[in-house]
């Protein structure tokens, strides 16, 4: 009889999967056979419609479908075989643990091979499996050969008795939901299937069946020791390392011994030197790159080679947008490169082991890692982790044979520094056993684990989001934390300390970057931290009238679903690097820059000095060269800063308007992310001692009769708002208080420092409206305007309008003074705030105009060349620029605020309209932003799709914008960031050019 039969009790059944013993894995099996490819796939909508005896050899399914393996078959069959959901933290089923709902989607996998010849010899065939959600129960020749349990993680199956020569029938029954479904509640879409590859091996008699090479590095002998573990194996064992040559010999397991390897080049992220490794027995030959280096807790320190380690890095989920967690190397690849050439060195495994051939590539390339086991129970969370597997025994083998498979797997990478129990799953005595396991398996990495809030038993105190304040107060031992024990505060002190998720990059966003790493550097005891997160996740997909785009929680129609919070990453969907990624860039320098009375150079590599960069300047005056060179003298030992004196420059270098020294620190040659020339890091200061550039002084009096003409320039008459310039016609202008909200704007898993003072409850903030609502409470997105005055004063003309929303009392009274000078007609703005509500931040203070579309380039001196804002603003460069109109926003996911430029001097847009020049001026300098939509255009829109038709091209002048933050998962925006209500002057010159 079938074990299908059975298949509802073995979906719900929470023991461990079944299999071999974990090993390590191996990317040269001599003997192999992949299965990958095209099966035969039938889906059943539940276990009762799913047959009960397609397992068998001669079961018909010439009726099933085809399905390419690897691959999640809700992304296969055009919508016909179901479709992702997106929970975060929701739970797509009961909470009902470990039961799973009658609504089960079954997938039924059944494909035929040729068994090679004289493998029917070998009393060892594995079947292995290197990835399945959520369980797989697998048949071979029609006998039951397995359950897999542990969907991110391999399973090998003994299957030698149950294969014959020629032709074979293997069988595999996935299910959507299990009892595994409740301890794999990661934050990213459920996807089930075979994802993995499918491979055969076989096994002879005698051959390494596991093997550890631990290749230790003394930091004070510059030595390396090759420490071996093997598994079963036939001896002699012989081991090689040619570039050392090192060629030992053990006729015994009693003789293996540690290997001295003399002087070694040490592995890091920013030296990743790799040996290459070869385990031979006669009948097997594994082939290791190994990297020598030691990694160690010493007090609060966390050292890699006896130096302190600083992570500069993301959280990464495997994501591909058609495929899913389907591995694409080449796109894996590239994107390590895209981090590389962002200066991020540390990946978090968020959250499970990814495909072991990233490991690879992190050793080659060079990232510091932590690897993370497959567990999440975070749905638990909402009743108070009542039920928790983490802490139920009945779940305990299952969960320490899931640390120990990513132990055996993974542990031969040096990349991996250290390992982690899983995420947002509570704390309880399993955790605790799977940290005792990862101990005892590997004493020479640090465990890991964010909710162990009291340390007890993890190395590393981790925290997700916490506020700058609690930073500084977990280093002083001042602060409980998130325990709810106080005394156990001061331990906290004593050990070394990261952020496993920090400015959460949802958006427009995320802000205050720097402040973090201002911390990571200047408190010894934190190490650095991993963004949330390196990508969004959304789906490859298109509406019914068939245009593409990147799908979110909900546009399957699943229920439940956490929206757009699946869309959190640093890059887009398709892979476009998105405006924080060159923030990030600056902020996570491995050389810092500053310019005083010197020019400052400090070197934050791990190891390695400086002398595979060069650094070079240049001086420009309004945006012109006027002189560049190379510093000599460039040689900065890691750990150390250097002074070298500022350029020799003329004496007017000092006086002479938007005078600005740019420094850039770049790759020397080609690296494997980069080309020489590379950028690394961009530093500026300016130089000279002049003001603002101030408004001009009027030439001739406006024109007045049915409208005001100054210059370009036409007024209406009644109210004094801009109609056109030249034969271009202008709407909608005016000053405007209100933009788009960002993701950060809109959502309050971060506490409102708007609500509570950020130094009260170490700047936790308080529980409240998010920003955005708050906004539109006070009608900020929908002023009234009323034109009290509109004349002329002396050679301006002077219009005064109040902008204040229905109902309310308060608002903004604002003076436009134009008036026409030899460049043009001008503009000066000055806005002072109504009866402001001294609770209540304002979005923007800027002007608005609604210009023709036909416009496609612009070119200015300003900041640039990417987007700016208060809090994130580190990669803004005073320079001429040039782009593309349509390149000047960037089409989050969800529409919003984007494409605020600071610091604008000048600015010419040009194309089938014409051209149009502009200069701004202050005090209040402002920047600008060209959209090809408004803010309530882009407000209303769920996608970027569901954008209307473009009205035309939209100016903004913005003289303050409000921050970022990340307030869509952690802090508000700073203090120093937040824009509260106040008076702005600024404005503007501009005229048709021809």
């Amino acid at each position: 009889m079938s074990i299908l039969r059975d298949t509802r009790a073995i979906l719900d059944d929470t023991r461990p999967g079944d299999g071999l013993p974990p090993r390590a894995w191996r990317r040269d099996e001599p003997l192999r056979l992949s299965l990958d490819g095209q099966w035969r796939f039938l889906l059943s909508p539940d276990v009762a419609h799913a047959p009960v005896d397609c397992d068998a050899v001669d079961h018909d399914d010439s009726a099933w479908e085809t399905i390419d393996l690897p691959a999640h078959w809700v992304l296969t069959g055009d919508g016909r075989r179901g479709h992702p959901i997106y929970t975060n933290v929701q739970h797509a089923i009961p909470l009902d643990p470990p039961y799973s709902p009658d609504d089960n989607p079954i997938g039924d996998h059944r494909r035929s091979f040729e068994l090679p010849p004289g493998w029917e010899q070998h009393d060892d065939v594995r079947l292995r499996f290197d990835g399945v959600e959520s369980i797989g129960i697998v048949a071979v020749n029609g006998t039951h050969a397995g359950v897999l349990r542990g969907s991110r993680l391999p399973s090998e199956l003994p299957v030698a008795h149950l294969l014959r020569p020629g032709t074979n029938v293997v069988h595999v029954r996935v299910a959507q939901w299990s009892a595994q479904t409740y301890v794999e509640d990661q934050d990213q879409w459920w996807l089930p299937g075979i994802f993995r590859e499918v491979t055969l091996v076989a096994r002879p008699s005698g051959a390494i069946e596991d093997h550890w090479l631990r290749a230790d590095y003394d930091a004070s002998t510059g030595e390396g020791v090759l420490t071996v573990e093997l598994g079963q194996a036939s001896y002699p064992v012989r081991l090689e390392v040619s570039q050392l040559g090192v060629d030992v010999t053990w006729d015994s397991p009693e003789e293996v011994a540690p290997v001295a390897c003399g002087a070694v080049e040490p592995w890091s992220a920013d030296r990743p030197r790799l040996y290459d490794a070869v385990l031979s027995n006669g009948v097997d030959h594994v082939e290791e790159r190994i990297g020598f280096r030691t990694v160690e807790v010493r007090g609060n320190r966390w050292l890699v080679n006896g130096i302190p380690v600083r992570l500069r890095g993301v959280n990464r989920h495997e994501y591909h947008p058609r495929h899913g967690r389907v591995f694409d190397e080449d796109a894996c690849r590239e994107g390590l490169l895209l981090m590389k050439r962002h200066n991020i060195n540390a990946i978090r495994t968020s959250h499970y082991p990814p495909h072991p051939r990233l490991f690879d590539l992190a050793d080659e390339l060079g990232f510091w890692v932590i690897d993370e086991c497959d567990l999440e129970t975070h749905a638990f969370e909402a009743v108070a982790w009542e039920g928790n597997p983490s802490d139920d025994p009945a779940w305990r083998d299952a969960l320490l044979q899931r640390m120990d498979r990513m132990l055996h797997r993974d542990r031969n990478h040096p990349s991996i520094i250290c390992w982690s129990l899983g995420n947002e799953s509570g704390t309880g005595a399993n955790l605790a056993a799977m940290a005792e396991l990862a101990h005892r398996v590997d004493a020479s990495r640090p465990v890991h684990y964010e909710g162990d809030y009291e340390a007890a038993y993890s190395d590393i105190v981790s925290r997700m989001y916490a506020p700058l304040p609690e930073m500084e107060a977990l280093s002083a031992g001042t602060t409980a934390g998130l325990t709810r024990r106080p005394a156990q505060s001061s331990r906290f002190a004593d050990k070394p300390k990261i952020l496993c998720e920090f400015v959460h990059a949802m958006g427009n966003g995320p802000g205050a970057l720097g402040e973090y790493v201002e911390r990571f550097e200047r408190l010894d005891d934190w190490h650095g931290g991993f963004i949330w997160e390196w990508r969004d996740h959304g789906i490859e997909t298109t509406t019914p009238d068939g245009i593409a785009f990147h799908a979110y929680g909900g546009d399957f129609g699943e229920d439940p679903h956490d929206g757009n919070f699946v869309m959190d990453g640093l890059v887009h969907s398709d892979g476009t690097p998105s405006p924080a990624m060159a923030e990030v860039r600056q902020q996570f320098t491995p050389v810092a820059v500053s310019i005083g009375d010197v020019v400052t150079f400090e070197n934050r590599f791990h190891d390695v000095g400086t002398d595979h960069l060069s650094a070079r300047w240049r001086w420009e005056v309004d945006g012109r060269l006027r002189a560049e060179g190379v510093f000599d003298g460039f040689d900065v030992p890691a750990g150390t800063s250097t002074g070298l004196p500022l350029p020799s420059l003329p004496e007017e270098a000092r006086h002479l308007a938007d005078s600005y020294l740019t420094v850039e620190v770049v790759e020397r040659s080609d690296r494997p992310w980069a080309a020489a020339g590379h950028v690394v890091v961009v530093a500026q200061q300016r130089l000279d001692d002049q003001p603002a550039p101030r408004a001009p002084r009027p030439a001739a009096a406006p024109l007045v009769g049915a409208d005001v003409r100054l210059g370009d320039v036409v007024l209406d008459r009644a109210d004094g708002r801009l109609r056109a310039v030249g034969n271009l016609e202008v709407r909608e202008a005016g000053v405007d208080l209100w933009r788009a909200p960002t993701d950060n704007d809109a959502l309050t898993v971060g506490g409102s420092y708007e609500l509570a003072s950020y130094f009260d409850d170490f700047g936790y903030g308080a529980r409240g409206p998010s920003s955005a609502q708050r906004w539109r409470e006070q009608g900020l997105h929908r002023l009234l305007r009323r034109t009290t005055r509109a004349e002329v004063e002396g050679r301006e003309f002077v219009v005064v309008e109040r902008l204040m929303p229905a109902s309310g009392r308060h608002g903004a009274e604002v003076t436009y003074r134009w008036g026409v000078a030899d460049a043009g007609a001008y503009c000066r703005i000055l806005v002072a705030p109504i009866r402001p509500r001294t609770d209540v931040t304002w979005p923007r203070i800027g002007f608005h105009a609604l210009l023709p579309g036909g416009f496609a380039t612009a070119r200015w001196f300003g900041g640039g060349p990417g987007e700016a804002y208060p809090d994130s603003r580190a990669a803004s460069i005073v320079a001429e620029h040039e782009a593309a109109i349509d390149d000047l926003a960037f089409a989050y996911a969800r529409p919003q605020e984007t494409g605020h430029r600071e610091a604008l001097r000048r600015l010419l847009i040009e194309g089938d309209a014409g051209r149009v020049g502009l200069t701004a001026f202050g005090p209040d300098v402002p920047g600008f932003s060209l959209l090809r939509h408004d803010a309530h255009e882009l407000a209303s829109a769920a996608h970027q799709h569901e954008l209307p038709p473009s009205r035309g091209l939209h100016l903004h002048l913005d003289a303050f914008q409000h921050g970022l933050g990340s307030r869509s998962c952690g802090p508000d925006v700073l203090p120093r960031h937040q824009l509260w209500p106040r008076s702005a002057e600024f404005g503007f010159v501009i005229r048709q050019l021809g």
